[in-house]
C-alpha cells in the first residue's frame, strides 16, 4: 500500500512531469529525423535533464486559522467561561473583579472595530486567549479547591487573597492591551493629520 502511494506520488511529481515533457520533445526530435539511431539515448537524456532542472517538491504549509478565526474561537471560549463562572461561588471582592473582567472582555471581543484592531495584534490576541482559557479559570478553580482544604485545616493564608490578587493582575494585563490598542489608533489618527497637513501646506 505504501509502495503504491510512493509510485503514485512520483508519477505526479514535478520532476517526473518535467522529465516526461522533455522526453516527449526527444520523441518529436526522433520523428523529425534529428536523433537518428541514438534516439533512445536522446529521449532518456532529455528526460533526465528535465527531471534535474525541475523545481523540488515542497510540502504545503499547514493551514493555521487566520486572526479573525482565532478571535472567533476566543469569543466562543469566553462564552463557556461565563457559564462556568456563573456556577462558582466567590467572595464579594473577587466577584466584583470578575464583573470588571467580564465587562472588559466583552468590550474587547464584541464584533466591531475594536475586535478588528485586536485581530491585527498577535501578541494581544494571544494574551486575551490566555486570560480566557487559562488565567481566569485556573485562578477560580484553584481558589475553589484550596478553600476546601482551608476549611479542613484552618490557619493558613486565606485563598481569597490569592484569588483577588490573581484577578487584579489579569485585569491589569487586559487594561494594558486596551492601552496598546488605544495608542495604535492614536498613532493612526496622528498619521492621518500629518498626511492632510503635508497635502495642504
Amino acid at each position: 500500500m505504501a509502495t503504491s502511494r510512493g509510485v503514485l506520488r512520483f508519477l505526479e511529481s514535478r520532476k517526473n512531469l518535467t522529465g516526461s515533457a522533455c522526453g516527449i520533445a526527444g520523441l518529436a526530435l526522433t520523428f523529425a529525423g534529428v536523433a537518428g539511431p541514438y534516439w533512445p539515448v536522446v529521449v532518456a537524456g532529455l528526460y533526465g535533464a528535465g527531471a534535474l532542472v525541475a523545481p523540488p517538491e515542497r510540502p504545503a504549509p499547514p493551514g493555521f486559522p487566520d486572526p479573525s478565526e482565532q478571535l472567533g474561537e476566543v469569543r466562543e471560549d469566553f462564552g463557556r467561561l461565563r457559564d462556568y463562572l456563573a456556577e462558582v461561588d466567590v467572595p464579594p471582592v473577587a466577584a466584583a473583579r470578575l464583573t470588571q473582567l467580564d465587562e472588559l472582555l466583552t468590550a474587547l471581543l464584541d464584533p466591531g472595530w475594536a475586535a478588528e484592531l485586536l485581530a491585527q495584534d498577535p501578541e494581544a490576541l494571544h494574551a486575551l486567549g490566555r486570560a480566557v482559557r487559562q488565567d481566569v479559570p485556573e485562578a477560580v478553580d484553584t481558589y475553589a479547591r484550596t478553600r476546601w482544604w482551608t476549611r479542613i485545616a484552618p490557619g493558613q493564608e486565606q485563598p481569597e487573597r490569592h484569588l483577588e490578587r490573581q484577578l487584579t493582575l489579569v485585569h491589569d494585563e487586559l487594561t494594558g492591551i486596551v492601552g496598546t490598542l488605544r495608542e495604535t489608533e492614536a498613532r493612526r489618527q496622528e498619521s492621518h493629520t500629518r498626511y492632510l497637513e503635508e497635502r495642504n501646506p
